[in-house]
């Protein structure tokens, strides 16, 4: 993880045995998004019509047991690369941008996940902080990646 202007960078990245026309057919899944979420972390979709999950604005509530936090995030393309990104319009960061970039390479296609992020001050910082960075960052890219290997392989 780096850090620029109070905005930390965190990436992982791995290659999976896919093609990457699965690879994006699994993240335009409205689906994905609930496979994609750890448990005990349960995420509501509230209705927007849309069929993609990679185009327009979604509003969703991450529900941590009995805590609710509601999201607005914006999907767009990512100019000359194959992928989207979505950004934070409303929520619980100061910050958030994350990439999802897909690359073919030899063996499959490379999935790389970029998160741009940074805390609000004070005490919603400081939750935002545990819930969202560190430790708790890594394993959901960890396990997001897991289950995608799930979903796309071979």
């Amino acid at each position: 993880m780096s850090e620029t202007q109070n905005h930390r960078v965190f990436e992982k990245r791995t290659v999976f045995n896919t093609t990457l026309a699965k690879m994006e057919a699994f993240h335009q899944d409205r689906a994905a998004l609930s496979t994609l979420t750890p448990p005990p972390i349960f995420v509501q979709l509230h209705h927007d019509g849309r069929t993609s999950l990679t185009e327009g604005d979604l509003d969703f509530t991450l529900w941590f047991a009995f805590i609710p936090i509601r999201w607005l995030a914006r999907h767009e393309a990512v100019p000359g690369q194959h992928g989207f990104a979505e950004w934070q319009v409303k929520g619980p960061m100061g910050y958030w941008r994350h990439e999802h970039l897909f690359e073919p390479v030899e063996g499959g296609v490379a999935l790389h996940d970029r998160v741009t992020l940074a805390h609000k001050p004070g005490l919603a910082g400081l939750l935002t902080r545990l819930m969202f960075d560190g430790l708790p960052l890594k394993f959901l890219f960890f396990y997001r990646h897991w289950r995608t290997r799930q979903a796309v392989g071979r």
